[in-house]
C-alpha cells in the first residue's frame, strides 16, 4: 500500500493478469448497488447479465471457459478509479458464500497454537514456552502426514512426554479443525481496514491462501485471505475461538478469486509462496513467507471434510487453508513478541494472486456491517434483478 493508502491495479494484479480469469465484486454507484465483475486488461467488465452475484456464478458449468471467450460485456470502468473511490468501491468478491477455515495445517503454526494454550494468553510468557517445547514438539512434527502412521507414532511419543494438545489433535490427528471464520457478506476486500477487537494485546495477520468452491464441492478457483486473529483470546481457551476470529472486519479476502484455468490449476496452487509484509507508523517493518508445499494435509482432502454427504453448502462455500507463519518478531519489548498497532499497513501477496491490502484499526472504529443478505435482495429487487437471483 502507497503511503496515501491509495492502490492501483499495479498494485493488487497478478503478474500474469493478461492470461487470467479474475472475477471479484464491486460497489457501482452508476449501478446503485454491488455488481459481479471481469478483470480484463485493466477495466472492470459487468457480469449482471450472466449471474447477479458471485456465488450463482461460480456454479455456472465451464465459467471460466465462458468468461476467456465473452467479449460483449458492459464496462464499468478501470481498476485504478475504483481502487481510488471513484464511482465505487472494492469489495471481498464473494457474496452469499459460507466463510469456512482450516486451522493448524502448517506445523509451525501448530507449535505457536500450543504455545499459546501453554502461555495462557500470555505474550510475556510465550517465548519462555517457545524455548521450551520448540526442540521437542518441532523435531517431532516436521515433516508427518496428517492422518498417517508416522502422525499416530508422534501422538503416543508426546502422550507420554504431557505434551500432547488439542491443537495437535487437529493438526496431525485424522480430523481436521475446520471452523467459521466470518458470515456471510460480512468480508472486507483489499483497501478496506481491518478490524482488532479492543480488548486484545496480542494478536497479529493471517496470510492464507482461500479457496472458492462450489455448491457440489468442485474447487474452482482461488483468492488471498487475512484471517486476522486474537492470539490472548484463543490462548485463554479454545472455547473462545469465535469471540477471537470473528468480528468485526476481522475477516480480509481479495483482490480478486482467480478461477482455474488454463496453466492455472490446483496442483500450481499447491506450490506458491505467499508473502506478508506489515509495516506500522512506528517504523516497525516484519516479513514472512508461506509456502504451501509445507501444509500438512492436501486442499482437496480439507474441501472433503468440509463439503460432504454429512454437510453441505446450498450457496457455495469460501475456505482459508491456514498459515505456516505465527509472527514473533518483538514488538513492545524483549520477549513479548509481535502484536498489531493502529495504523499497520498489512500486505499479502504471491504472483498468481494478486495483492491483498489493508491497514489495522479497531473493530469498533470500522464501519459497522449493515450490508447483509436481505440488504443485498433489497438491493436487487430495487434494481429490477431480483427474479435473476
Amino acid at each position: 500500500m502507497r503511503s496515501n493508502n491509495v492502490l492501483t491495479s499495479q498494485d493488487v494484479l497478478p503478474q500474469d493478469a493478461t492470461s487470467a480469469i479474475l472475477i471479484g465484486r464491486i460497489w457501482s454507484d452508476k449501478a446503485g448497488g454491488p455488481c459481479p465483475v471481469l478483470v480484463r486488461e485493466g477495466r472492470l467488465l459487468d457480469l449482471t447479465e450472466i449471474a447477479v452475484t458471485v456465488s450463482g456464478l461460480l456454479e455456472l458449468e465451464g465459467i471460466a471457459q465462458k468468461l476467456a471467450s465473452t467479449s460483449s460485456l458492459p464496462d464499468l470502468g478501470r481498476l485504478d478509479d475504483i481502487l481510488a473511490g471513484k464511482g465505487g468501491r472494492l469489495l471481498a468478491p464473494i457474496d452469499l458464500q459460507s466463510v469456512k477455515a482450516a486451522g493448524v495445517t502448517f506445523a509451525d503454526s501448530m507449535l505457536e497454537r500450543v504455545i499459546e494454550e501453554q502461555a495462557k494468553g500470555d505474550a510475556g510468557r510465550a517465548q519462555e514456552v517457545r524455548d521450551r517445547l520448540a526442540p521437542v514438539i518441532g523435531d517431532s512434527l516436521r515433516g508427518v502426514v496428517a492422518g498417517s502412521e508416522k502422525a499416530r507414532q508422534v501422538k503416543e511419543l508426546l502422550q507420554g512426554m504431557n505434551m500432547w494438545s488439542q491443537y495437535l489433535e487437529v493438526g496431525i490427528g485424522p480430523d481436521a479443525e475446520i471452523f467459521t471464520k466470518a458470515q456471510p457478506m460480512s468480508s472486507v476486500g483489499c483497501g478496506d481496514d481491518v478490524g482488532i477487537h479492543p480488548i486484545s494485546e496480542w494478536n497479529n495477520p493471517e496470510p492464507e491462501v482461500v479457496l472458492a468452491v462450489r455448491s457440489d464441492g468442485q474447487i474452482v478457483g482461488a483468492t488471498l485471505g487475512n484471517d486476522v486473529n486474537l492470539r490472548d483470546v484463543e490462548g485463554r481457551s479454545a472455547l473462545l475461538l469465535g469471540k477471537a476470529k470473528d468480528n468485526n472486519a476481522s475477516c480480509s479476502i481479495g483482490p480478486f478469486i482467480r478461477l482455474f484455468h488454463g496453466t492455472f490449476t490446483l496442483e500450481e496452487l499447491g506450490k506458491v509462496r505467499v508473502t506478508l509484509r506489515v509495516t506500522g507508523d512506528d517504523g516497525f517493518e516484519m516479513t514472512g513467507e508461506n509456502a504451501m508445499e509445507a501444509i500438512s494435509r492436501k486442499p482437496a482432502d480439507l474441501v472433503a471434510q468440509l463439503r460432504n454427504r454429512n454437510h453441505q453448502y446450498p450457496d457455495g462455500v469460501v475456505l482459508f487453508l491456514g498459515t505456516m507463519f505465527a509472527p514473533v518478531k518483538d514488538r513492545r519489548g524483549v520477549g513479548k513478541g509481535f502484536t498489531h498497532e493502529i495504523g499497520d499497513i498489512v500486505e499479502i501477496g504471491t504472483p498468481l494472486l494478486g495483492r491483498l491490502a489493508n491497514r489495522v484499526t479497531r473493530t469498533d472504529e470500522c464501519p459497522e456491517w449493515t450490508f447483509g443478505t436481505r440488504a443485498l435482495l433489497r438491493n436487487l429487487a430495487d434494481r429490477g434483478l431480483a427474479s435473476r437471483i
